[in-house]
Formats: C-alpha cells, structure tokens, sequence
C-alpha cells in the first residue's frame, strides 16, 4: 500500500480505499493517509522557513549596503 506520490492522487486513494477491504487494510489506509499529510506539513513549514530566512538575509544585506 506504500507508493509515495507528490500532492494528493484522487484516482490512488480511491482505488487504495476500494482495495482496503480488511480491517488491517483499512488501517493502513489510514496511516497512509495520516503520514503522507504530516509529510506535505513539514515540506509546507520547509518552505515558509527557507522564505523566512531568505527575507531575513535580504534585509541583513540592505541594511549593510547602507552603511
């Protein structure tokens, strides 16, 4: 049940769902699930971290250049 996908693939979770027809399968769906949205929260925070940063070096290299 594992294949790591970028974004969210309505045709793979439907046709994960339409497999899961045991209760252990179910459950792995859910993990699945549960573990590739905190894997798309981390990259979201990745991101606004690098953006931070990136602003944060800009103003740093302003604020030297007048001087």
């Amino acid at each position: 049940m594992r294949k790591q996908d970028l974004g969210f693939d309505y045709h793979r979770y439907h046709r994960l769902l339409s497999e899961a027809d045991s209760e252990d399968k179910r459950l792995a769906l859910i993990e699945l699930l549960i573990e590739e949205k905190a894997r798309d929260r981390l990259a979201a925070q990745r991101a606004s971290d690098r953006a931070a940063m990136t602003a944060h070096t800009i103003a740093k290299v302003l604020r030297n250049g007048r001087n």
